[in-house]
């Protein structure tokens, strides 16, 4: 053993992670994380009720609701990985309403009202210029 002196003072932690003595909120509670819950179990049974109403079902069995749930996450997989394949050939970090419009409708599943072409922020606004010739 080396009878050098410790540069740490007696008493003094050096190491001071979470949940460490003192600091701004020394003596309240602590914070523990909760339990990790999958986020497709917030696809709620009234929520897939509505949809079933939607598509005209009228009674739905017990085991429905995760069946759909596990279909609902495969689409949209599907679907948030060929978003994410147009924003990054487009070098962004932002996955924008077009690149899932464009995702939707290289599968089959055009979605109108969200024109990548002429409205809000894509684009060139298709205003006309009235400057006589």
């Amino acid at each position: 053993m080396s009878s050098q002196q410790s540069s740490i003072p007696s008493g003094k932690s050096v190491f001071r992670g979470k949940g460490g003595k003192g600091g701004k909120f020394a003596g309240k509670a602590k914070r523990f994380g909760k339990d990790k819950v999958d986020p497709i179990k917030g696809i709620t049974k009234p929520a897939i009720r509505r949809l079933c109403r939607r598509g005209g079902i009228k009674r739905i069995g017990g085991l429905m609701y995760e069946e759909t749930r596990a279909i609902l996450k495969a689409w949209l997989e599907n679907v948030i990985r060929d978003g994410l394949t147009y924003t990054e050939h487009a070098r962004r970090k932002t996955m924008t309403a077009a690149d899932i419009v464009y995702a939707l409708k290289r599968q089959g599943q055009t979605l109108y009202g969200f024109d990548p072409g002429s409205t809000k922020g894509w684009g060139k606004s298709k205003v006309k210029n009235n400057a006589p010739s």
